[in-house]
C-alpha cells in the first residue's frame, strides 16, 4: 500500500519485520492502515515466523496491496537494512509487529520534523496494553524533551519509546544503518545518530499502544545485559564509560537477583566497588536472602 493522495508531503515508509506474532501482526498492519496521514509506504517482510504469521499477512496483502515479503530469518537489524535500501521514503518508520499505532501518530510526527532538520529522531509517548489488548496503567506525563548524545549515553533524561521512533532516512545513512552484530537495535542506532550531532525530540502525547507479554525483548535479562554491554563498549572512549557500564549492571542486578542468581552474581563480580550503590547491596540482599 503505497499512497500519494498529497505528493507534497513527504513520504513516510513504514517498516514491519514481523517475526512470530501472528495473534497481534493484523491489529499492527491495520494500524498502519488507518494513518490519517495521506502519504504512506508500507512494507513488511517476514523473517522467518514459525507460527501462521505469513497467511495472515497474506490475507491482508491481497485485500490492500502493501509490499510484503518473506525470508529465511536474518534477524531484525539486517531485515532493517535490507527494506530501507528499497524504501523510497525520506522519513522511516521501524513498527514492531506486535504493538499499534495510533492513528495520528505519523501526522503528527512529520508535521513537527518538518522545519527541524537537526532532528534525526522523533518519538512520543505510549500506552501499554497486555497480550489481549486491554490498557496497562495509565502513562506518567512527560513534556517535550530533547536528547544529544550524552542525554542518551548517560541515561540523563527519559529515553525515546521503540514502537514511536521515526527516522529521517539522511540520519541513518550518515551513521550507516542498524547494526547486526548488536540485537538491540534501538539503544546502538540512537547513540549512533545522536553522535554523529543529530538530536531526538520526544513528544509528550502518546503515538502507539506498546503490547506487553511474555516474549517482550526487555524480559529476557541475558539478552539485555549482553547487548547493552556490548553497545556502550562501542563508545569505550567516553571518559564516563566505566560509570555508565557500572549503573547499568547495578541496575540489571536488581531486577535479576531473585530470577536468576547466577546471572546477578556474575553482574556483581563486575561492579566496581568504587560503584557499589543502594542498588548494589538491595541486590545483594536479593540474592541471600530475598529481600530488598
Amino acid at each position: 500500500m503505497t499512497s500519494t493522495s498529497d505528493s507534497s508531503q513527504p513520504l513516510v515508509s513504514v517498516i514491519i519485520a514481523s517475526y512470530n506474532h501472528a495473534p497481534y501482526i493484523q491489529a499492527s498492519i491495520e494500524s498502519v492502515l488507518q494513518q490519517s496521514y495521506p502519504n504512506i509506504e508500507l512494507l513488511v517482510v517476514d523473517d522467518g515466523s514459525r507460527d501462521d504469521s505469513v497467511a495472515r499477512i497474506e490475507a491482508l496483502q491481497k485485500v490492500h496491496g502493501f509490499d510484503f515479503r518473506v525470508q529465511a530469518n536474518k534477524g531484525l537489524s539486517r531485515t532493517l537494512n535490507e527494506t530501507i535500501e528499497r524504501a523510497r521514503g525520506s522519513l522511516i518508520a521501524p513498527f514492531g509487529s506486535d504493538d499499534i499505532m495510533l492513528p495520528q501518530r505519523i501526522a503528527t510526527q512529520v508535521a513537527y520534523m518538518a522545519d527541524k532538520p537537526e532532528v534525526g529522531i522523533c518519538a512520543g509517548a505510549i500506552q501499554t496494553i497486555d497480550a489481549d489488548g486491554r490498557p496497562g496503567a495509565k502513562p506518567r506525563a512527560l513534556p517535550l524533551r530533547r536528547l544529544d548524545f550524552e542525554d542518551v549515553f548517560m541515561d540523563r533524561k527519559p529515553g525515546a519509546p521503540a514502537p514511536t521512533l521515526l527516522f529521517r532516512r539522511e540520519a541513518l545513512e550518515r551513521v550507516g544503518g542498524f547494526e547486526p552484530e548488536v540485537r538491540l537495535e534501538d539503544l546502538m542506532i540512537e547513540l549512533k545518530i545522536t553522535h554523529a550531532g543529530y538530536f531526538i525530540d520526544i513528544l509528550g502525547e502518546p503515538l502507539a499502544l506498546y503490547r506487553v507479554h511474555d516474549s517482550n525483548t526487555y524480559k529476557n535479562y541475558r539478552f539485555m545485559v549482553d547487548n547493552v554491554l556490548k553497545t556502550y563498549a562501542r563508545f569505550s572512549d567516553h571518559p564516563a564509560y566505566p560509570e555508565v557500564c557500572a549503573r547499568f549492571r547495578n541496575s540489571m542486578l536488581l531486577k535479576c537477583a531473585r530470577s536468576d542468581r547466577a546471572l546477578a552474581w556474575a553482574l556483581l563480580r563486575e561492579i566496581p566497588p568504587r560503584f557499589w550503590r543502594w542498588k548494589t547491596l538491595r541486590g545483594l540482599a536479593r540474592m541471600l536472602h530475598g529481600r530488598g
